[in-house]
């Protein structure tokens, strides 16, 4: 009987995706509206089965973002009125990073003792980060030249476009400032990661160097606090799959799945270019540091749905830390190198950028030289750093470059038409990548395999 649960399971898996498939080849003969709509939900029931049958919170996050999908097609109002719960998830998710990530790197710089390796670690991931990050802008430039799919767009009147104003270009000391916390509380109320991860490295620094009787207790401390931080995601995650559900809801519901006719060619530049990247820059870098890759896929998959379906790397965040622990990355690494990563290495984002910068150029009718362009990307490698884990924060970045470069703003609110299903493929990306570098960094650290992860770890990659 062991034996058959996997076939069937399979079966079901199988059966339920060409039943999808079929109800929508259906839904493009006349008439068969009714008739399409029964065989979709149907195909979606044999999901739930294929789910119900796994011990895993995967498989409902994939049936429920599918849902989600077919709900918003079908009854756009009713599922624009769901979005409610999809921000009740991401309230909680985003109520678990903050402390999880003080808790964690407090832990792994004062708990390791040996800040010599702290700081050899600290320059191996700058130097990871900016050689990944700077192929990402180069593929996205690469392709967007190549596929030129903002000439020919028609703009909209600049009287008809909502008026926003532009932030003022963005100054590496702004940035540098920036980075550097106030005040705690306000960095953690307004979500500022790389804030409070600088101060929970100087914090660490500092809790290293008091002796054992007192750095004791609130080591102690913080390690209780990021134990219980991760017993909470694991509760939050239970209400993933309803979230995550409502959060497609929303978009299509919102949106509509006709958005793809207008912007298309740039919708699959971005895709093409993201899918490129995986291939060319993240699989050789597993290769070159000998990363397990089937098991590094199977550890990924939940986090990177999580932020494909919700548009937001925070949300992916505490299970990401999760799941590269129990993969074999020792803590002190996954605290450090992940929550750096939401700063300094969104592959997805800063690859979005050099497209979308380059395309609203081309939409304006401004030609630019390959110096400009590759001066563009130059400022890009900069100011693509500060780019939050929120949903469409990129528009902050893209509204400050074109601002830099005198590209004027309407073009950028034409991509907002399809950037939202832009805004979940860059998130996954940007999540796959952190997981990936924490990974490599583990390798490059000759640490990898050599911590068993914490209890409520294993209970939650098990959940």
């Amino acid at each position: 009987m062991s034996k058959q649960v996997p076939v069937r399971g399979k079966a079901l898996l199988g059966t339920g995706i060409a039943t999808i498939l079929l109800g929508s080849g259906l839904q493009l003969l006349p008439g068969m509206h009714v008739s399409a709509l029964i065989v979709r939900w149907l195909g979606l029931l044999l999901l739930a089965g294929f789910a119900f049958r796994r011990r895993s919170l995967t498989p409902w996050i994939f049936v429920a973002m599918l849902a989600g999908a077919e709900l918003g097609f079908d009854a756009p109002h009713f599922a624009v009125s769901l979005r409610f719960l999809s921000d009740i998830f991401l309230r909680l998710i985003k109520t678990i990073v903050a402390p999880l990530i003080l808790a964690t790197l407090v832990v792994g710089i004062a708990g390791h003792g040996d800040l010599k390796s702290v700081g050899r670690m600290g320059v191996k991931v700058l130097v990871y980060f900016e050689v990944v990050t700077t192929l990402a802008l180069c593929i996205g430039l690469l392709a967007i030249n190549l596929s030129k799919a903002g000439v020919g767009l028609a703009i909209p009147a600049a009287d008809a476009v909502q008026a926003i104003a532009p932030p003022q270009p963005a100054r590496w000391d702004d940035f540098l400032i920036h980075i550097f916390p106030e005040n705690l509380a306000k960095s953690i109320a307004e979500g500022q990661i790389l804030q409070v991860a600088i101060f929970a490295v100087i914090f660490g620094i500092a809790l290293s160097t008091l002796s054992e009787s007192k750095r004791a207790p609130v080591l102690k401390l913080c390690e209780s606090l990021s134990e219980v931080m991760f017993r909470f995601t694991n509760v939050v995650m239970y209400f993933a799959p309803l979230g995550v559900g409502a959060a497609m809801a929303y978009t299509v519901g919102h949106m509509g799945l006709g958005v793809l006719v207008n912007l298309g060619k740039l919708l699959l530049t971005l895709y093409g270019a993201l899918a490129v990247f995986a291939l060319a820059v993240l699989l050789p870098l597993a290769l070159l540091f000998r990363v397990p890759i089937a098991r590094f896929l199977a550890a990924v998959a939940e986090p990177a749905t999580l932020a494909f379906a919700t548009a937001t790397s925070e949300a992916a965040l505490p299970r990401a830390m999760e799941r590269m622990e129990a993969l074999g990355v020792p803590r002190r690494i996954v605290a450090f190198v992940i929550p750096a990563g939401y700063s300094f290495n969104l592959d997805g984002s800063t690859l979005y950028l050099a497209v979308a910068s380059i395309f609203v150029a081309q939409a304006a009718g401004i030609h630019l030289s390959i110096g400009q362009q590759l001066l563009m990307m130059a400022t890009l490698v900069l100011t693509s750093k500060g780019v939050a884990g929120v949903p469409r924060a990129t528009l902050v970045v893209l509204l400050a470059t074109a601002s830099t470069f005198h590209l004027p703003s309407e073009p950028i609110f034409v991509i907002l038409g399809v950037d939202a299903l832009m805004d979940m493929a860059r998130t996954m990306v940007n999540v796959v990548g952190n997981c990936l570098a924490s990974v490599v960094i583990a390798r490059w650290e000759g640490q990898f395999g050599t911590e068993l992860p914490s209890a409520s770890v294993v209970e939650g990659v098990e959940a």
